[in-house]
């Protein structure tokens, strides 16, 4: 994928951010905060790559740290929403726990910079938006749990430790924002799939 096309999903991810000129600013900070960390990162640093004044930033977001919130707040609740629409879902507990990790795993490599930040930066946020961000995560945490939960008791899942395997499956797929690159081998899609594949393994999928 050239910058262009970079550039183009980047505008995309943030649609839904008005003014163009906060959009602007919201996709420079990810792009900063997932290249050199939200500590080393300078308000000038975002607006630069905005194309904008350091004064013009403070128009739109009071502080860096709003910044990190605006984005932290997207990512988790877009992941919510993603874990939702699964664990709604009709069907068996293997096929809503196959449908949320292969969404989930493909959300943290298709938008890879963005999960990065919402999921590496989550302590520099003041105490009352870590605990809203961490509210949302809990929500998350509790659909998974209880799509888990419905597969052990159906006999569909082999699993002794509910809780803690709620939170390796989460983990792994989390990881992928880490480690994925839109050069590499593998597409979001066949990131998804392979990780569902392997998470059913790991609960004892019959």
């Amino acid at each position: 994928m050239g910058a262009a096309e970079r550039a183009a999903k980047e505008s995309g991810e943030w649609s839904g951010v008005t003014p163009d000129a906060a959009r602007r600013l919201v996709s420079a900070a990810v792009q900063a905060f997932a290249e050199r960390g939200y500590h080393a990162t300078t308000t000038r640093d975002i607006a630069g790559r905005a194309g904008m004044s350091p004064a013009a930033l403070y128009i739109h977001y009071k502080t860096k740290e709003e910044l990190l919130y605006r984005i932290s707040g997207t990512g988790h609740e877009e992941a919510l929403r993603i874990m939702g629409a699964a664990a709604e879902a009709q069907g068996s507990a293997t096929d809503r726990l196959r449908d949320a990790v292969r969404t989930f795993a493909r959300w943290h490599a298709e938008h890879h910079t963005t999960a990065r930040v919402i999921q590496y930066e989550l302590q520099a946020l003041s105490a009352e938006h870590y605990a809203e961000i961490a509210g949302l995560r809990r929500r998350t945490d509790r659909l998974l749990r209880q799509i888990i939960e419905d597969g052990a008791a159906s006999g569909e899942f082999r699993v002794d430790d509910v809780p803690g395997t709620t939170l390796a499956v989460l983990s792994l797929c989390v990881d992928v924002a880490r480690w994925f690159s839109a050069d590499g081998a593998r597409t979001p899609d066949e990131v998804g799939a392979l990780y569902a594949d392997l998470v059913l393994r790991m609960v004892g999928a019959s």
